[in-house]
């Protein structure tokens, strides 16, 4: 994931040249033995801690807007007056200094106190969230943060606190991040905000009359807004065999445990699927000594969603790591020690991990009356067909101003972020979700960040290198950028997530134009590999 920023540069509590810093720029030094970045905006100079809240990204190499930083990783944004962490995936702030200008130098003081927030709303007022995961915790954390006064009660079907998904299938799968980094927030965050969470319980019935919730344990709750963020469960494919006991899949705490443990007396594994979640585990399996086998139907991995180059870029990267791909096939059954695949032929495998993607989880959305069109019908406040009922997550599905047509997307950010939108509605705010979707994914030690929205994209153009790791794909939908991959080039993404988010064209398109000029031999657009849908 990169390196942390390090006591390097100035002490600025001793004083440091304002000619050190220009408008619109930041500067990386320390405060005793802490990490503090300057940015100056408008003529004024803040100071703030240089890691991101959420894994420690060096802030320095982030990229500032107005009053506005953000995270090189995975793109969280913090305001440099307060130190207040405004999007997920950072949940928390970081800290923030006081500066004085003397005799033309900066010097760093004491730090600030972040105020407490303004009650908002009465004791009386009750929120209901229904789910466990990402968009549900960002939605109870912010709520508290933006100071709501009243009863906030999640209902989650897991038997774990609130955890990051994201990391399941990448470093503690792999074995190299331990336990104690999947918490969202700490539980002493619930217990001192007074957030009630029921683990391993479920919502059995909605009455929205009567504004209230039936539990799987008999009681029954009333809510003055209702959160559905439900999530999806993965997709179990019609293949004899799946429901063997050494066929596991991959959404929970408990199936990464199981596959964890799986590992302890395996040789080989089979997975099934090159998605996203396929092949992060065969990544992580891998560097757990594990012989790993990817069966899929695809030609190529990913190529559908992220085009030939990407899927050959990291088909060779993991053939380089000792993957076995059997590609262009499907799986005619599974056997406790063998996969027979559609050809006839057999994969040998100590146990079987199956990523087929998921299935969002929308029963109860629509037993509540919401409207259910490939997901939850959401309006850009996030509000279902039923008023005081949201959704936010992988069920939701939204209507993005960018395409012009309603979207549902399985990011964590995405769904964090939407949890923090309906926070802000809920306390009446009228906060519009326009967010432009961002996920990253780790393929052994490579991050690909992609930012925007495409499904039906006409157009790829490659530049830079992939034989150095040092490239990027814009994907075009009708001479529009619609979506951006980077390796190696975080900064260049964030300026492109900046130039879509106010729906720049140009600006994203000059951003990609300014990256091509870098290389000598730039590579020329792409052939259609993919008709654009009807």
């Amino acid at each position: 994931m990169g390196t942390s920023a390090e006591l390097t540069g100035p002490d600025f509590s001793k004083g440091v040249s304002v000619d050190l810093i220009q408008e619109g720029e930041t500067l990386l030094g320390h405060v005793g033995d802490r990490a503090v970045i300057l940015a100056k905006v408008e003529g004024e100079i803040y100071a703030v801690g240089a890691n991101c809240s959420h894994y420690g990204a060096p802030l320095n190499q982030g990229l500032l807007v107005g009053h506005h930083i953000h995270c090189p990783w995975h793109h969280s944004t913090f305001n440099v007056k307060t130190g207040e962490a405004e999007k997920a995936p950072a949940l928390t702030p970081i800290a923030c200094w006081m500066t004085e200008v003397v005799d033309e130098k900066i010097f760093v003081r004491g730090k600030k106190k972040i105020p407490q927030p303004v009650l908002r709303g009465t004791e009386s007022q009750h929120v209901v969230i229904v789910g466990g995961g990402a968009a549900g915790t960002s939605c109870a954390a912010m709520l508290r943060r933006q100071g709501f006064a009243g009863t906030i009660q999640m209902i989650s079907h897991d038997d774990s606190t609130p955890y990051d998904r994201t990391n399941l299938s990448k470093d503690y799968l792999s074995g190299a991040a331990p336990e104690e980094w999947l918490p969202i927030l700490k539980e002493s965050f619930f217990e001192k905000n007074k957030i009630q969470i029921s683990l391993k319980t479920d919502v059995k019935r909605i009455e929205p009359d009567r504004k209230s919730v039936e539990l799987s344990d008999g009681r029954t709750l009333f809510y003055d807004k209702l959160l559905l963020a439900t999530g999806g469960e993965p997709v179990k494919p019609p293949i004899p065999g799946i429901d063997r006991e050494k066929v596991l899949m991959l959404r929970t705490l408990k199936n990464c445990r199981s596959i964890i443990s799986a590992c302890e007396t395996a040789k080989t594994v089979a997975v099934v699927g090159a998605g996203f979640i396929g092949l992060e585990v065969a990544a992580s399996l891998n560097q757990r000594g594990i012989v790993v086998h990817v069966i899929a139907p695809e030609e190529m991995p990913l190529i559908k969603t992220l085009g030939i180059h990407v899927g050959s870029y990291i088909k060779h990267l993991h053939e380089s790591h000792g993957i076995h791909f059997h590609l262009g096939h499907s799986v005619k059954e599974i056997l406790d020690d063998k996969v027979i695949l559609d050809d006839l032929t057999t994969v040998d495998c100590d146990f079987v991990v199956v990523g087929a993607g998921i299935q969002p989880n929308v029963e109860l959305a629509k037993q509540a009356g919401c409207e259910i069109d490939h997901g939850v019908v959401v309006n850009e406040y996030l509000e279902t067909s039923v008023p005081g009922i949201f959704a936010a997550g992988d069920i939701a599905r939204w209507p993005d101003p960018r395409s012009q047509r309603l979207i549902r997307v399985e990011h964590w950010e995405v769904a964090e972020r939407q949890g923090q939108v309906v926070a802000c509605n809920i306390l009446g705010a009228k906060t519009r979700y326009q967010d432009v979707p961002f996920f990253w994914t780790q393929q052994f030690d490579k991050i690909l960040c992609y930012i925007g929205y495409s499904d039906r994209f006409d157009r790829m153009d490659l530049m830079g290198d992939p034989g150095k790791d040092d490239f990027a794909v814009a994907y075009y939908e009708d001479d529009r950028i619609a979506a951006f991959l980077s390796v190696g080039r975080d900064l260049e993404n964030l300026k492109v997530e900046q130039a879509l988010q106010r729906i720049d064209y140009q600006k994203a398109e000059d951003i990609f134009r300014e990256y091509q000029r870098q290389f000598k031999r730039p590579q020329p657009p792409s052939p259609n590999y993919f008709e654009p849908s009807p």
